[in-house]
């Protein structure tokens, strides 16, 4: 436990239960076993192994419980953990023939089953983008009015209002939410490629059986597989960043609005200090601040990782592995906080004169 994420203290500041499950090794191996279910199933609609075979096969993939310690063992050997969940379905099931993983390759599981954990996290995001939406709106209709002085370059320039101020945090979620919609085909995408990217094991029934696995795991198919391809990942990353970013603009003016002397903005249940009892520290607003920047450093990463040598690469892959899940839960938490920081704002602004 050396990230903040899932460390035992840390943690309680930095942790959504709700993201985490989601990113969480259960849900990707149940993503996996699906993938390889519906694989199972395509194989015996197309025709390419028998259908009563295929479908007993594809029930029990569906029911399996893998044996975790060995895919560790796989995982630390083959440097990912299909080849030996493949082998464990197979043992499970040794008259299957041709039924389970024929054709398919390990990077056709694990990426299928990241755009479906990318699906489950997109739900997630868009209700909870809506949910602060409607936080901030309750309180520009609140305070919107009230005098509030704006500042340019940290000085103060004129008179505004508090609704012109949250205008700067509330307007661009709206634009999320679209950008979220639109590259949804471009994430949550089968994945079905083969050895070499070609489906040349799966004859002239690739397209066919990419087409069924999408409809079965409610996924959209694309033209191709994209296995080298890895640009709908870092424009997705980039959105993320997006996310946090404007709530990190969020909680920086709110940590600025809350200094001693200013006064312009009231939280109930802030932060306390060992030294100082009197002091309510603004911690969410802080969190904000700290996310969005977290975020924003991995950007690059991401890009690093679009370098995926000829067909298929596995050091660009790995530390796309090492670095979404991070960046998904952290804007996941940026919007629980946000959310539960505008519900504890009691008062902002001055008095209306």
């Amino acid at each position: 436990m050396i990230g903040v994420f899932d460390h035992p203290w840390l943690g309680g500041l930095f942790t959504d239960d709700a993201g985490a499950g989601i990113w969480s090794p259960e849900r990707q191996l149940a993503h996996m076993l699906a993938f390889e279910a519906a694989y199972s199933r395509a194989l015996g609609a197309t025709g390419m192994v028998d259908a009563d075979l295929a479908g007993k096969a594809a029930d029990m993939i569906a029911g399996f419980k893998a044996d975790v310690t060995d895919l560790r063992r796989g995982t630390a050997q083959d440097g990912l953990p299909v080849p030996a969940l493949v082998a464990q379905l197979r043992a499970a099931m040794p008259d299957a023939g041709g039924a389970i993983h024929r054709g398919s390759t390990s990077q056709d599981v694990i990426d299928t089953a990241l755009a479906l954990t990318i699906k489950e996290m997109n739900a997630l995001l868009s209700t909870r983008i809506a949910a602060l939406d409607e936080g901030l709106g309750r309180l520009e209709t609140t305070f919107g009015a009230r005098p509030l002085m704006g500042r340019t370059r940290m000085q103060a320039a004129m008179s505004i209002t508090v609704a012109d101020r949250i205008a700067t945090w509330r307007a661009p979620l709206s634009e999320h939410r679209e950008r979220l919609a639109q590259m949804r085909p471009r994430v949550e995408r089968v994945q079905l490629g083969g050895a070499a990217g070609d489906r040349q094991e799966m004859a002239d029934q690739g397209a066919k059986i990419a087409r069924t696995i999408a409809d079965d795991l409610g996924l959209y198919c694309p033209d191709r597989p994209w296995h080298a391809m890895r640009d709908g990942l870092a424009e997705y990353a980039g959105l993320l960043s997006l996310i946090s970013g404007t709530l990190g603009k969020m909680g920086q003016d709110i940590c600025l609005m809350a200094q001693q002397g200013l006064d312009e903005i009231t939280i109930s249940g802030g932060g306390g200090s060992s030294a100082m009892p009197h002091k309510q520290n603004p911690i969410l607003a802080e969190l904000l601040v700290t996310l969005a920047r977290f975020n924003s450093l991995q950007i690059s990463g991401m890009h690093q990782a679009l370098v995926h040598e000829q067909e298929r690469s596995g050091s660009g892959w790995a530390l796309e592995w090492m670095i979404l899940p991070q960046m998904a839960v952290a804007t996941a938490r940026s919007l629980s906080a946000a959310i539960t920081l505008a519900d504890r704002i009691t008062a902002m602004g001055g008095p209306v004169k």
